[in-house]
């Protein structure tokens, strides 16, 4: 991802000349644009529908789609892998890291290689249908956008993107290109957060009103206070690499291997911390049983952390709290998150024989509680036992949400059929958002943030509202 201007399909460059950046990198805020969704169906906190018949040709239903890959090293390689186990064609493959990413080209010889996206998509824009982005976060909207503008279908992992602001850009152009997409939450398309759903809405633990989330793995990726010092090392940049593409619109920083090719999820100019990274899996049940949408306020309390300090990475330890409004006929709803050392409580009571997760939740209903892990409500259970066995005595709900075979079944089909994938950009967009705004509240700890969706905005706040919309280097924009 060069910064160089010239390219005819550069982000920032000539062919979207239509705005230029500022003199500091900041892309323009497009107020209409960033905040348009009620007027246009963009639901920037809801859960409508994105799946349209796209601006490149729906294939047959019969026929096989044409994918490419942008960023292969880790996730997104296992992502491009599973579209093409479901018999789909992979033409194009794209990383920065031509070593980090070598195992991944060897699977697909007959695929072509390539380092810039805007190049792969400018030399094989007509042969390319769809596109899965596995890169760091930091770059996953100027990919996404580039490639909708083009009209291609997109799965992007989580979480969506960097910044609420990128967010809400790509949720609106999903919209104004007619594409089909879907979020990296592959939990969403399991059985078993279909099944919690289900619980919630029939009635299973009564009123649900708190939930306990959290998530204490990968503590030493995510807080990165140890590496600090270091971060003044000089390093050359490995061979293979290019470094300034990895950088892609985040303001230059040297290289160093404490970010590249791994940790950055733990350094916040590049990644969002545990948050970030495992919001989208674990409060993905209780995000959709629930229809939470939008908080109307969130605080962090972190340990052994300054902001000003070590404001680069994220905490050792953090608990958030999103306070979300009554909506529909549901009350008010507490979410509190814990990650790092800090676990999920255990409830008073909670069967003796039982532990509460590591990584997962907790739904505390007044007739009880439904206690899962990660990824789509895995081990999804109603405690107490006393609980679950006289509510499952009368059989439980029937399922009332279609079941699919899979995440990037489920997005493949949708292209085909040109309906909404499961986690579709206004609803994974709209749960990558109560991601962002906790990684924002641990700049301000001890600070309760209010939040307007509506206006996009911190209302008590403007030293926060700064983190809404990233400063783009320059020419980088979306």
């Amino acid at each position: 991802m060069h910064s160089d201007a010239t390219h005819p399909t550069a982000i920032g460059g000539p062919r979207q000349s239509a705005s230029t950046p500022s003199a500091s990198g900041r892309a323009p805020l497009s107020r209409r644009r960033f905040l348009r969704g009620t007027a246009t169906g963009v639901a920037l906190f809801g859960v409508a529908p994105t799946g349209f018949l796209g601006a490149a040709e729906r294939p047959s239903p019969a026929g096989r789609i044409n994918a490419a890959a942008v960023g292969i090293g880790s996730q997104g390689g296992r992502d491009i892998d599973e579209v093409a186990r479901l018999g789909h064609n992979v033409v194009a493959l794209c990383d920065v890291d031509e070593n980090y990413a070598a195992k991944e080209f060897a699977k697909y010889p007959d695929a072509k290689r390539f380092k810039d996206f805007r190049v792969m998509l400018d030399q094989m824009g007509p042969e390319i249908e769809a596109v899965v982005i596995g890169t760091p976060d930091h770059d996953h909207a100027v990919v996404a956008l580039e490639a909708m503008r083009r009209g291609k279908h997109v799965y992007c992992e989580k979480p969506l993107a960097h910044s609420i602001y990128e967010v809400r850009q790509l949720m609106a152009a999903a919209h104004e290109y007619k594409v089909t997409t879907q979020l990296g939450n592959q939990g969403h398309s399991s059985d078993s957060i279909r099944r919690c759903c289900e619980w919630v809405w029939d009635g299973a633990i009564g009123q649900v009103h708190e939930v306990h989330a959290g998530c204490d793995a990968f503590k030493e990726v995510y807080c990165q206070l140890r590496n600090l010092p270091k971060l003044n090392q000089t390093y050359p940049v490995p061979k293979g690499l290019d470094y300034d593409l990895w950088l892609g619109p985040v303001p230059f920083r040297p290289y160093t291997p404490f970010w590249v090719p791994w940790n950055w999820r733990g350094w916040l100019p590049f990644g969002t911390g545990t948050i970030g990274d495992w919001c989208c899996h674990v409060v993905d049940p209780s995000f959709w049983a629930l229809d939470l949408g939008a908080p109307e306020t969130v605080r962090a309390e972190v340990t052994g952390y300054d902001p000003q300090r070590d404001g680069l990475t994220y905490p050792p330890a953090t608990k958030i709290t999103f306070q979300f409004p009554a909506r529909g006929a549901r009350g008010p709803v507490k979410l509190v998150w814990f990650d790092g050392t800090n676990r999920i409580p255990r409830p008073a009571d909670l069967d003796a024989h039982y532990d509460v997760p590591g990584t997962g939740a907790i739904l505390f209903g007044d007739q009880g509680m439904i206690m899962h892990g990660s990824h789509g409500a895995g081990d999804c259970r109603i405690v107490p036992d006393a609980r679950r066995k006289a509510y499952l005595q009368k059989g439980g709900p029937p399922p009332k949400i279609p079941r699919v075979k899979g995440h990037a079944w489920d997005w493949i089909e949708a292209i085909r059929a040109g309906r909404p994938a499961g986690s579709n950009f206004d609803y994974g967009g709209a749960l990558t958002q109560v991601a962002l705004l906790g990684a924002i509240a641990i700049r301000f700890p001890d600070t309760t943030l209010q939040w307007d969706a509506a206006g996009a905005r911190f209302t008590n706040a403007d030293a926060a509202n700064a983190y809404v919309q990233p400063t783009f280097r320059e020419g980088w924009k979306l």
